[in-house]
């Protein structure tokens, strides 16, 4: 079994640089199937998802080669099927994407159900409704596969979310960039991943526009052509340092960012005292010499504070005296983590959507494990707050999205590990 042990009780100081982005990189990679010559991608992140995603593209005949940690090249040329059932398929949730994109490029598509990170109901139900309005008939087969297909090309079309959805934007414009026609997604998600895949698709001939408003345009194309494309840096896990060096008083300086994702956390951090400065492409988080203040959080879809760095904002107000309260408005059951950090000694309850933080007290090394990505960052942001040793399991879901991440957080001064237990004994595993 492999575990991070972590030693905490230090402040973090120096410099940390941001990997590309999971969120894009997980739908670029399967938007590349809609191209018709190779391309290359640059600032991939070297995580097993992005690994998972790319093994999925070989096994339906992709030709996907790393020229380097942070590079792909992808030649979709040779692609020979449009079913993708595998076990692996159903190893990852934006595994999903590949509904869009087959069915863009082939007007026919064969999905497995996907897996990732279990917190919550996740429906594609507005994904199949705009494959439907598009003019795919859609069927679930056997409670585990999702068929679609057109009989005659998809057709633009205008399609209105009745929730906002990351997930369901991107498939949509997946499959309209070769749709006839103009398709109109209103109540569109705005998040910088759906920027950035509306970027790549556009640098291949595309035609999209409105990517980051609630509003997006795609008018179809016939012809994708290749390109090199590099993916923005990741903002949640710019956010998941932001909050380590909160959490422990340091000072680090944050680099390959850009700052204007930040803002909802960047302000949150301000709120409690943290003192932040921009750059261009980089942000210093100064706690160093501050007394933290409470701070009440409400995750909203972007521009609004993400959901995705509610956990590591939670074990980040377990050292801030005071009630703070969190208000989840994404997930359903985003809490799972909850019961790992009261492990450590701390008081938090959950009620429905919200959680109260009573912050401040006594936190004690204990055995935790991560119920999620997120979740996983939390514990480890909680470790590094403690005077003691914490031993974190299931870090498989950490490493789904966070790039080197012992490596990272031993150059900003933590005491971190990655070991291999087997019964009573232990081994280091080094990079």
């Amino acid at each position: 079994m492999e575990k991070f042990v972590v030693t905490g009780g230090k402040p973090l100081h120096g410099e940390v640089s941001i990997s590309g982005a999971k969120n894009a990189a997980v739908a670029i990679i399967p938007a590349v199937i809609l191209c018709d010559e190779p391309c290359q991608i640059e600032n991939i992140p070297n995580i097993s998802d992005v690994t998972l995603i790319s093994k999925i593209l070989q096994q339906i005949g992709a030709n996907v080669r790393r020229i380097n940690k942070s590079s792909l090249y992808i030649d979709p040329t040779h692609i020979k099927t449009y079913s993708a059932t595998t076990d692996l398929v159903r190893g990852m949730r934006a595994s999903y994407y590949l509904l869009g994109a087959l069915l863009g490029k082939y007007g026919k598509a064969k999905v497995a159900l996907p897996g990732g990170c279990n917190f919550g109901a996740r429906p594609i139900d507005q994904h199949l409704k705009g494959f439907e309005a598009m003019g795919a008939a859609t069927q679930l087969v056997d409670g585990a596969i999702i068929e679609a297909a057109s009989q005659t090309p998809l057709q633009g079309t205008h399609i209105y979310l009745d929730v906002v959805s990351v997930g369901a934007t991107i498939n949509i414009m997946l499959a309209a960039s070769k749709a006839e026609g103009l398709t109109i997604i209103e109540n569109a998600a705005k998040e910088p991943h759906i920027v950035d895949l509306a970027n790549f698709l556009n640098s291949m001939g595309a035609d999209i526009r409105g990517a980051g408003t609630d509003v997006i345009k795609v008018r179809g194309v016939g012809y994708l052509h290749g390109v090199t494309y590099s993916i923005i840096p990741d903002q949640i896990e710019a956010g998941t340092y932001m909050c380590a060096a909160a959490a422990t008083r340091g000072c680090i300086t944050i680099k390959n960012i850009t700052p204007k994702h930040l803002e909802s956390i960047s302000a949150k951090l301000r709120e409690m005292g943290v003192k932040i400065t921009e750059y261009d492409e980089a942000i210093k988080v100064d706690a160093s010499c501050e007394t933290l203040k409470r701070c009440n959080i409400k995750t909203m879809p972007h521009p609004g504070f993400p959901t995705d760095c509610q956990p590591q904002f939670a074990a980040l107000l377990m050292s801030v005296p005071g009630t703070s309260i969190i208000n989840e408005n994404v997930w359903d059951n985003r809490y799972q983590y909850v019961s790992e950090l009261i492990r450590m000694g701390a008081h938090i309850s959950v009620e429905g959507r919200l959680a109260i933080i009573e912050g401040g007290t006594a936190l004690t090394a204990a055995p935790v494990k991560a119920t999620d990505l997120r979740a996983g960052a939390a514990m480890i942001i909680a470790a590094l707050e403690i005077n003691g040793t914490t031993e974190i399991s299931s870090i498989q879901y950490i490493e789904r999205g966070y790039e080197d991440v012992v490596e990272k957080f031993r150059a900003l001064g933590s005491d971190i590990k990655k070991v291999y237990f087997t019964g009573d004994n232990e081994e280091e595993l080094r990079a």
